[in-house]
């Protein structure tokens, strides 16, 4: 069975789309392909990449030139089961239908609520746009195969409308953050933040709040747009800053391990409030503390499995007060952190969520 992933956006070696669904399913027995702008052509643990040529210069540009090589490619591939990741590959998904392929879409944002949030898109167009999107994802959704969710908000929202929709979370895979027997003694007064820095994602609040402390923050991804790396070195907390860019996941352990907790405060945005960050579910796995933004399902995930504090985002002082707690209370920390721990492995893993990706594949298959 010739299976094919498609993106026009994500990198070759995405987490969710090639270390966790191509990998699992070639595990399974799939011979599985997946289609990348700009990647160098490779098999890598079992997977066919095939990198695509693409010299889009902005979002406009991707949607049409991107994409349009992404299908020729795919039609190449003539694959049984086609399984696309992004938003703009829906007209893609529905010519490969009309090919009588079977199509996966797999939403990993809850796309009209991130429209009303794209600093890119005139804000007075905003709202018209996303209730047009969302009018098109809904009818486009109950022509393919099956819609996966990268989270259960998702997921009812597409089952509410009658599409054969599936919930496969993006949890962690067990093994690959977590440093066993690690010394709490031996940790500096340091929390970390993984990921993209950006303004919506508590980068200034981040900044302000580790001034206020004896701690430092441990920033591991790219600040964007270069203007807010501007802004951040010109408060007091920047100092306490370690700055190490993008990072790739062997140093993501590293940084953890030596933490004291993660910080994952995105701002009250409604993309935020029902969506699961990866990050979170990092933190938990490599076994440190959880300093979350205060949404109801965010509680119900850290302080129901007691691993970790939630403080309102939008304010330093709580954010520096749970951060002085941390660093304060090391062995409730170190309790916290194998609390979120065992969470992770008792239900929110990779390998749970894997067998549901296979059981979609097999029900397909018939």
């Amino acid at each position: 069975m010739k299976v094919c992933h498609l993106t026009s956006v994500h990198s070759p070696h995405d987490i969710r789309i090639f270390i966790k669904e191509c990998r699992s399913l070639n595990m399974e027995g799939y011979d599985v392909t997946y289609i990348v702008p700009n990647a160098t052509s490779e098999t890598k643990d079992g997977v066919k990449i095939i990198g695509i040529p693409s010299d889009a210069t902005n979002e406009r540009s991707r949607m049409i030139k991107t994409t349009k090589a992404v299908y020729e490619a795919a039609l190449k591939v003539n694959a049984d089961i086609y399984h696309f990741h992004d938003p703009e590959l829906i007209p893609t998904g529905l010519k490969l239908k009309r090919k009588g392929k079977k199509v996966i879409h797999d939403i990993h944002e809850d796309v009209p609520r991130q429209i009303l949030e794209k600093q890119w898109i005139p804000s007075p167009l905003r709202k018209s746009i996303s209730v047009v999107f969302e009018r098109y994802e809904n009818y486009a959704a109950k022509k393919f195969d099956a819609v996966i969710a990268a989270t259960p908000y998702i997921c009812e929202r597409f089952k509410q409308i009658g599409a054969n929709a599936y919930n496969v979370n993006n949890y962690p895979i067990l093994s690959e953050l977590y440093v066993p027997n690690t010394d709490w003694s031996n940790k500096n007064s340091t929390v970390c933040f993984i990921g993209g820095i950006t303004q919506v994602r508590a980068a200034h609040e981040m900044v302000q709040a580790i001034g206020k402390t004896d701690a430092q923050l441990i920033f591991g991804g790219n600040i964007a747009p270069e203007q807010l790396k501007v802004d951040l070195q010109s408060y007091k907390g920047w100092s306490q800053v370690k700055d190490l860019g993008f990072v790739n996941r062997e140093i993501v352990a590293d940084v953890m391990s030596e933490s004291l907790a993660g910080l994952v405060l995105y701002h009250p945005l409604p993309n935020h409030i029902n969506a699961q960050p990866n990050k979170m579910f990092e933190y938990m796995s490599a076994g440190i503390p959880v300093i979350g933004s205060a949404f109801p399902l965010w509680k119900e995930i850290i302080e129901g499995n007691k691993c970790g504090i939630c403080v309102n985002p939008l304010e330093p002082n709580e954010i520096a007060q749970a951060i002085e707690w941390m660093t304060t209370h090391p062995e409730e920390a170190e309790v916290m952190g194998k609390n979120g721990r065992n969470a992770i492995e008792e239900q929110y893993n990779w390998e749970k969520e894997s067998t549901t990706l296979i059981s979609i594949y097999k029900s397909l298959s018939k």
